[in-house]
């Protein structure tokens, strides 16, 4: 049976903590959902790890069609997320949900957009008209260049402040999922406490709802340093589908993100 934002919700409603990663490809959603894998994410971080870009900003919309397409294509059981690339939705809600109604219609069953409160008029456009979707906030690797590189965010009482009010108000938006990237332990805690919604993490503690990483930093496929929130979880396995089953074992149980993965 397919997972539904409805199952993710019981599941958090009942304790009990979802496993996303990022997949681009048939034969992984399948190795990957197999492994125990409740959410797979399309990442514009394909850019990254699969075009070999230092950003996600060359990122097209047809990219993220094609691979959304494969994903579908591998996948029987789990909740596909696909990240809208840049420049497909800051234009204008029209310009969002155009967009947004192709990647539904490649397979995903829930767009991902990056953004504050800037992005609550689109999120409500979307929802309001059929399309689920996951809000980012915090470290949002489209603005890297704005943002002044890859670095902590909301470690500010100001920012910390505008974090939170950013996170309720993409929920009263519509947002059914809010990802939070590299933002203090604490601070996603009480965003988590304040939420009705989930929350998915990724260098944002152990008490998200959640818990994300890119494929190929887990599978220790990293090349240069190895950022302060990811594990090698293929050190101590002998397979890639050991390696992946292990990390939704630390993910369920909590044992996975531990202190030294977080800020």
């Amino acid at each position: 049976m397919r997972i539904t934002q409805t199952t993710l919700q019981k599941m958090v409603e009942n304790n009990e903590k979802f496993t996303v990663l990022t997949c681009y490809d048939a034969t992984f959603a399948t190795i990957l959902e197999n492994a125990g894998i409740d959410v797979l994410l399309v990442g514009d971080s394909l850019g990254n790890v699969l075009h070999g870009e230092n950003t996600t900003l060359s990122v097209t919309l047809n990219d993220m069609i094609y691979h959304t397409r494969c994903v579908a294509h591998g996948s029987r059981k789990a909740f596909i997320i696909t990240d809208m690339p840049f420049g497909s939705y800051q234009v204008s809600p029209e310009q969002a949900f155009e967009n947004a109604s192709k990647i539904l219609a490649a397979g995903a069953h829930m767009v991902k957009i990056e953004g504050g409160q800037i992005m609550a008029d689109t999120i409500q456009f979307l929802t309001q008209r059929g399309i689920p979707v996951c809000a980012h906030i915090g470290l949002t690797p489209q603005s890297i260049h704005q943002l002044g590189g890859y670095k902590l965010q909301g470690n500010s009482e100001k920012s910390a402040k505008q974090l939170l009010n950013d996170a309720k108000l993409l929920e009263k938006s519509g947002a059914s999922l809010l990802v939070m990237e590299v933002v203090p332990a604490k601070l996603a805690k009480k965003i988590t406490q304040a939420l009705s919604i989930p929350t998915i993490g990724i260098g944002a503690g152990a008490n998200c709802a959640a818990q994300v990483l890119v494929l190929h930093d887990m599978l220790g496929l990293i090349q240069g340093k190895k950022p302060r929130f990811v594990k090698d979880f293929m050190a101590d396995a002998k397979s890639i589908q050991e390696a992946i089953a292990n990390y939704v074992t630390a993910v369920k149980t909590g044992q996975f993100p531990g202190k030294e993965h977080e800020f």
